[in-house]
Parts: structure tokens; C-alpha cells; sequence
């Protein structure tokens, strides 16, 4: 896998944001991305292929328009270690007539409020998802990355590897529920805990 395609990052569950945000902020950490909506759409072939080798093609609209190739996830690692290729697209709508005259078709859409942080070469974002909210820290080697959790205050052994759309597939087995979109508006009615996703807290 080349070096410069390899993902290699943690996430943790929140149950305050702002008290991380202090925490960057007395870190001196560079805002890089400005509160930002992001719209996700993935793509998967009619037969589901894709999903089923757990790879991932994404286009995603913030302040500007991706498309993203993501590779399963290595096993045995200590953090989510995944091939990834990104580039930016001129056109969102664009982008996505071309998928789908490839044959590709959005199997789910889904959003989330992310503002971005570089500290020491880290890589800091926070997330509100429909469904709680995130930190996730993006770096070299897992080291880095549970020092980097730990002055942050985030407990390492709680951390997350698994996407947000496998949680959202972790929340989709508690009874009663019929949710295709991971949107805000399919879940603004739900009380949803970290048990129903299948994680633990980060913070203390």
C-alpha cells in the first residue's frame, strides 16, 4: 500500500464537545476547517459488491466536493488501518451523473457537522452525527495517536475503530427501528446511547 494512501486513525465517543474544543484551544491548535455541513453519498454496484468486500466509494460535499476510494480495514491493528485515495472534484452533481452512468447507484446517504484541527502534525477532527458526537485523530503510527488522545483527555482503551456507518448498522439491530438515510432528520426523534451503538464513552 503506498504510504500516502494509508488511513490510519481512532475515533472516541463524546459526551461534551466544548470541553475538548478548550482543550485544543490551550493546545494551540490550528483550526484548519471551519464548522462545515457535510453531505456523504455512497456508492455500491446493484449486487452490493462493494459493501460485501468492505469497500468503500464516496463522494462527499463540505466546502468543497471529494471522491473517495476506501479499502477494508487491515486486520489485528490497534487503530482503523485502511488504504484510502482521495481526490477533489470541480462538480458535485456532476460527479455523481458520472457514478451512475457507470452503474453505480447511492446505497446511503449520510451527514454530519465536522470542524478540523491540526496539532503536531495530527490530524483532529470533531464530529456532531445524527446519532452523538465524535472525535476522530488521524495520524502516522498508532503511538502518536494515543499520545495525542491521552493530552487530549480522551481514554485510549475506549476508542473506536469501526466506521460510522458500522455503527449506524450496529444501531439498525435494535428493535423497532426501520432507518435507511444515517440523516438527521430520520433520527431527530431518537434517544440514542452509546450502548445502542456498541461503544464506550471517551470521555472521563
Amino acid at each position: 500500500m503506498n504510504k500516502a494512501e494509508k488511513e490510519i486513525e481512532a475515533k472516541f465517543y463524546l459526551l461534551d464537545l466544548g470541553k475538548l474544543e478548550q482543550n485544543l484551544v490551550k493546545l494551540n491548535a490550528e483550526t484548519i476547517q471551519e464548522r462545515v455541513h457535510e453531505i456523504n453519498l455512497r456508492f455500491d454496484l446493484a449486487d452490493g459488491s462493494l459493501t460485501r468486500a468492505h469497500r468503500v466509494l464516496r463522494l462527499r460535499q463540505d466546502a468543497r466536493a471529494w471522491l473517495t476510494f476506501k479499502g477494508p480495514a487491515q486486520a489485528g491493528e490497534s487503530v482503523a488501518v485502511r488504504q484510502e485515495i482521495e481526490v477533489q472534484v470541480s462538480d458535485f452533481g456532476s460527479a455523481r451523473r458520472l457514478l451512475e452512468a457507470l452503474g453505480y447507484q447511492v446505497s446511503i446517504l449520510y451527514e454530519k457537522f465536522r470542524r478540523s484541527y491540526r496539532l503536531d502534525g495530527l490530524l483532529i477532527t470533531l464530529d456532531e452525527m445524527p446519532y452523538g458526537l465524535f472525535c476522530e485523530i488521524e495520524g502516522a503510527d498508532a503511538d502518536s495517536i494515543q499520545a495525542m488522545a491521552e493530552r487530549l483527555g480522551l481514554l485510549w482503551p475506549a476508542r473506536i475503530n469501526a466506521s460510522y456507518l458500522e455503527l449506524f448498522d450496529h444501531l439498525k439491530t435494535k428493535p423497532g427501528l426501520t432507518l435507511r438515510h444515517l440523516s438527521f432528520v430520520e433520527l431527530s426523534d431518537l434517544d440514542i446511547s452509546p450502548q445502542d451503538l456498541g461503544v464506550q464513552t471517551g470521555q472521563g
